[in-house]
């Protein structure tokens, strides 16, 4: 093919084709390659329960209750209502041994477990799904650089054609003009 070429166009417009063609090659390879790649796999981003308020509240109520501002909070609340319990001689709600205090822990404790449970479930889905499109991203690039890997060894046999048809036709050009220096000389 190169070598027709060459005779019927001549050299330069044979590499002019080929530069051309790899080109194209080049750039559509890129473009299926861009067009194929999906990072983030949406579905599967939410959990068990979606997208949903009930699992957006949840995860931000868990997230909140390891913060020091929730523990300092907490601490001054209870320091409160302890003193006010213990020191008023009036107005005792809760006297000791703190009934409704236990019961007040004992019911956040009850809230506090699920949801920090369904927030690190509903993180673990997310981190699975980030995790297998970092897989297939990855499997994709290396699908691309094998690709790119063949199509430089079909460039580098074509480069080589044309450089065998080249040394062909330096060849044939000696040849010829021996040929007519003997004529011209010989003459």
């Amino acid at each position: 093919m190169i070598e027709s070429l060459v005779h019927t166009h001549g050299r330069n417009e044979a590499i002019g084709f080929t530069t051309r063609n790899q080109e194209m090659l080049m750039e559509e390879t890129l473009t299926e390659e861009l067009a194929g790649v999906t990072y983030a796999a949406e579905e599967g981003m939410h959990g068990a329960f979606g997208p949903d308020a009930f699992g957006i509240r949840a995860e931000s109520f868990a997230r909140f209750f390891g913060t020091p501002k929730f523990l300092i909070g907490q601490t001054i609340v209870v320091l409160v209502w302890i003193l006010l319990n213990a020191v008023a001689v009036t107005m005792r709600w809760d006297p000791y041994p703190f009934i409704l205090l236990n019961l007040a822990f004992s019911l956040q404790a009850a809230y506090a477990a699920p949801l920090i449970l369904l927030a690190q479930t509903r993180q673990a889905d997310r981190d699975k799904a980030l995790s297998d499109a970092d897989l297939q991203h990855r499997e994709e690039l290396a699908l691309a650089g094998a690709r790119r890997q063949d199509i430089l060894i079909e460039q580098t046999g074509l480069l080589r054609e044309l450089l065998e048809a080249n040394t062909n036709l330096t060849e044939q050009v000696r040849r010829l003009t021996l040929d007519i220096h003997g004529s011209v000389v010989g003459a």
